[in-house]
């Protein structure tokens, strides 16, 4: 053969066809051969047709090989489509514009458009093609669908229960048949995933209730029509009772305590779960001993012609763990030895898992790093152990400049420059300057958690402050320096002193030399106090608890004197989905040693105790438009917190709040609280908690209002 020539190809370039064909110039003519290349050039893909002819020349044949490229896709349209939109359909298939145009391509499209349908319930949608050949080669592609109606679940039929009725099964599957409200929930709909799920509860909940030999189905599932139809057999076997339970295997302790941390013989049926969690309690109680390595197998033994089984937990302690190296990683701005002062565990001291769980939730606490990921690594022999932290920091840095308003301070603008890990050290350094209509605020402060590299801590604050209360206006400059230390888990004891000089003014003539004087006032005071805090973080919080009390003396010198207790409790309890309950008590008591102002006194309302009531409204004085402080007060708030935009830090809320404020000769009277209730949204910003809250006043009175919102930038209770 004299040549090879390709023609008809306009695309698609010569030397790709030739590269997949044997055939070449000088070649004998090979008939087998020319087929193979025409097989080959289809093989590619991109010709509907492709032919091979032979053209006789006086100096040798020459070997055509003419293709028909195909069209390729200028443009999809979708039809018929409301359950998704283009969009979404054209971003889960693989042809684009500018694809060559494959039939196969387009019916592996087709199905993967079903799939999406199928995953939405619609079983029975149907998708079909048409291509509209254009000029160049080119052609516009179609999917059209008929969506049909989506398949919902009918009937779901359980098979086989004796000891529990139909409707307390389906109680537990998440899958349900149509509802009345399916069109706004999500009962009738049929996933696949969620349905194995149900198949697991049900097997559980069998296991957890003494059938410890329960067996459920798969499901089976027949279509018909536009309905689903489910059919669930179970087999549930004899109900079993606990015998003998014992400990064996490598102990670490008596029999006797170790029997103490089991409570699978508290139950008088077989508990699946009881036994998973005495496992994983004998596991932490070896693991806390150094043995990082040990295993419990629980052996199960059914007695012969009677329902009970006797059970031996065997352990296996293996070797005691020591931690022979703490490396740390990630941390480029904090110093390794702020992280590490946080760490229950050593090197070089046995492994412990109870510490170290404590040392990650220390971590996090610290609020420095947006993740904390620990690895436990081979040592250099069989009982060491490399422990890795890695941690992953976040901004500490803040500098925040806005406007506001709140109850309490109207109209405001602020500046607020932080940093709570100054240098990486730990330290807390800030500068705030808040001015607005009712008040004026500069203030400064500084902490440092390890005084002297001991668990010491050290504060030093400083203000210049002027507020306009309805009565009169103070403007005071003061500061404290506060010191504390750890006294027990979780808890702390602190000791501050405080100078304080206000000068009153402006005092409206009612309250003048009855409420409050004019002039000048020195405070000079000390405090105690003891705080427990277990929260997990401090900033959105969703377990542990927070209680303080405190005592201050003021007459250390100065013209003011008064001795005052305060103390509160706050307790966080999780709950589903991310939703967490929250009670919070607060009471304290002043008595007057030598002079009590006005602004050291007791008042409720406002976002930080009574929600609904405005700042002070609620006081030791029946009539709201003469508000009395008081010598004593108690508060109550119930929160119910559930997640709107977890991620983003956008919580909603839903409270209850009852307190009020007595003067000195009353006695606290808890059939005579204020009380309110509401709504809220809170948001854990860059610049802190924003906090936008509705309260109702539930028991109002002739005069006050019904309610009001309130908003804040700040901390919570």
């Amino acid at each position: 053969m004299k040549s090879v020539k390709i023609e008809g190809n306009q695309r698609i370039e010569d030397d790709a066809i030739a590269r997949v064909i044997e055939t070449r110039p000088g070649d004998a003519y090979d008939a087998a051969m020319l087929s193979a290349d025409l097989e080959a050039i289809y093989k590619m893909g991109y010709f509907d047709d492709v032919q091979v002819s032979m053209e006789q020349k006086d100096d040798g044949n020459v070997v055509i090989f003419t293709v028909k490229e195909k069209p390729t896709v200028r443009e999809i349209n979708i039809s018929g489509n409301q359950v998704f939109d283009d969009e979404e359909i054209i971003e889960n298939i693989d042809i684009s514009t500018g694809s060559i145009l494959n039939i196969y391509r387009i019916k592996r499209n087709i199905e993967t458009i079903k799939s999406m349908y199928r995953e939405k319930n619609y079983h029975n949608a149907t998708v079909a093609y048409k291509i509209d050949e254009l000029p160049n080669n080119q052609a516009d592609l179609e999917f059209i669908i008929e969506e049909g109606k989506k398949v919902r679940i009918r009937k779901i039929e359980l098979l086989g229960n004796q000891a529990f009725e139909n409707d307390k099964l389906k109680d537990l599957m998440k899958t349900s048949e149509k509802g009345f409200f399916s069109w706004l929930t999500s009962s009738g709909d049929l996933d696949r995933e969620g349905l194995e799920q149900d198949v697991m509860r049900l097997t559980a909940f069998y296991h957890n209730q003494g059938y410890a030999e329960a067996r459920v189905t798969d499901p089976d599932i027949e279509f018909s029509g536009d309905w689903i139809d489910i059919v669930i057999r179970i087999d549930e076997g004899a109900r079993f009772k606990i015998g003998s339970v014992d400990v064996s295997g490598d102990m670490i302790d008596t029999r006797e305590k170790l029997l103490e941390t089991i409570h699978i013989d508290e139950q008088p049926w077989y508990n699946q779960d009881v036994i998973r969690n005495d496992v994983l309690a004998l596991t932490d109680l070896y693991a806390d001993q150094g043995y990082a390595r040990a295993e419990v197998f629980p052996e199960i033994r059914k007695r012969e012609n009677e329902d009970v089984i006797d059970l031996e937990y065997q352990v296996r302690k293996y070797l005691p763990i020591t931690f022979e190296e703490i490396v740390i990683e990630g941390n480029t701005k904090t110093r390794d030895k702020v992280i590490r002062r946080e760490l229950q565990v050593h090197e070089q001291e046995r492994y412990s898992s109870s510490d170290l769980k404590r040392s990650v939730r220390n971590l996090y606490r610290l609020d420095y790093f947006e993740d904390i990921n620990v690895k436990t690594l081979p040592g250099s022999a069989d009982d060491k152990m490399t422990l890795k932290i890695d941690v992953e920091e976040k901004p500490t840095g803040t500098f925040s400049f806005g406007a506001g308003y709140s109850a309490v301070d109207k109209l405001y603008v602020m500046a607020t420059v932080q940093e709570r890990n100054f240098l990486g050290r730990g330290q807390d350094l800030q500068f705030k300057v808040q001015t607005g209509s009712e008040s004026r605020q500069f203030s400064f402060s500084f902490v440092e958690p390890w005084l002297f590299d001991i668990p010491l801590s050290a504060g030093l604050s400083a203000y210049n402050w002027r507020r306009d209360y309805d009565e009169y206006e103070r403007d005071s400059k003061g500061g404290e320096l506060r010191f504390g230390y750890p006294l027990a888990d979780y808890t702390r004891g602190y000791i501050s002193y405080a100078y304080d000089v206000s000068d009153i003014s402006d005092v409206d003539p009612l309250y003048l030399d009855t409420i409050i004087s004019e002039g000048t006032f020195t405070e000079s005071s000390a405090t105690v106090s003891l705080v427990y805090d277990s929260r997990d973080r401090a900033i959105n919080p969703t377990e542990g608890s927070r209680h303080r009390m405190s005592l201050q003396y003021a007459g250390l010198g100065g013209d003011v004197g008064f001795a005052k207790v305060t103390a509160e409790v706050g307790r966080y309890f999780p709950l589903l989905w991310g939703t967490v309950f929250f009670l919070h008590g607060e009471g304290g008591y002043v008595n007057e040693t030598d002079y009590l102002p006005d602004y050291e006194k007791f008042y409720l309302g406002g976002i930080n105790s009574l929600r609904g009531f405005d700042w002070r409204d609620v006081s030791a004085s029946d009539d709201p438009d003469s508000p009395v402080g008081g010598e004593k007060f108690v508060q109550f708030n119930a929160e119910f917190i559930f997640p709107i935009l977890k991620e983003a830090g956008l919580m909603g809320l839903v409270f209850f709040d009852t307190g009020n404020v007595y003067s000195k000769g009353e006695s606290v009277d808890f059939g005579d609280m204020r009380e309110s209730a509401g709504f809220g949204i809170r948001w854990y910003s860059p610049l802190g908690p924003i906090r936008l809250e509705r309260g109702y006043i539930l028991d109002q009175k002739e005069g006050e209002d019904t309610g009001r919102w309130e908003f804040s930038i700040g901390g919570a209770f």
